[in-house]
């Protein structure tokens, strides 16, 4: 039987999904968890099979609660299933320990088979994005290598459009923390004002092309 620990910050997803999953067989989830802290904790209580991680959560992304949970069990399985179908979450998932990666737009049947095959100990990309990966590797991140995950987290909410103050209250830090992350990776990514931030943003798929129109600093 394959124990899963089931993360997503939303409960009328998890339920869906608890369900596709429990028509197996084989599959069964122990618990659910819809922060990361949450499946921090529930992962060291009751060492799961499997965790199938979503990443955007509230305050720790599910890339850091991965990293965080690889290093405390290098042997760890983290199937990470996100709405981001872009390379560059995909690449940032896999090096933080993850042991697959497919987008919820996948058909149901692709989730089975990839907590199937993880539980096994194989890796598992779904097809579209596996092929980006051969084509572009880790260099399709390019400039955004070179930041450490908390600053990736808030360079993506400040291309959302998100303020010091929002970021702050989504992260859990203080305002002076958010301010020291924005001049770091300013400073790393060679940009000077929030349009060139939000057009950096664009060009990897993180935001949508046309909102640097109206950005401002």
């Amino acid at each position: 039987m394959i124990d899963v620990l089931l993360v997503d910050d939303h409960a009328v997803v998890r339920e869906g999904y608890r369900r596709l999953l429990e028509r197996t067989e084989d599959i069964r989830v122990v618990a659910e968890a819809g922060s990361g802290e949450e499946a921090y904790r529930l992962f060291c209580e009751l060492r799961p099979s499997l965790v199938i991680m979503d990443i955007s959560l509230p305050k720790m992304s599910g890339i850091e609660v991965t990293r965080r949970i690889i290093a405390r069990e290098p042997n760890a399985r983290v199937l990470v299933f996100s709405m981001h179908e872009d390379v560059v979450f995909s690449s940032r998932a896999l090096a933080a320990g993850a042991k697959g990666y497919i987008a919820k737009s996948a058909a149901p049947s692709v989730l089975i088979e990839a907590v199937r095959k993880i539980a096994s100990g194989q890796a598992y990309v779904d097809h579209p994005l596996a092929q980006k990966l051969a084509l572009q590797s880790f260099e399709a991140e390019g400039a955004l290598a070179s930041l450490t995950e908390r600053e990736f987290e808030v360079f993506r909410l400040l291309a959302q459009g998100k303020s010091v103050a929002d970021i702050a209250g989504i992260l859990n830090l203080t305002q002076k923390t958010v301010a020291n992350h924005q001049s770091a990776l300013r400073q790393k990514l060679g940009i000077d004002n929030a349009a060139q931030l939000v057009r950096l943003a664009a060009r990897h798929g993180l935001v949508e092309e046309f909102t640097f129109r109206d950005a401002g600093d």
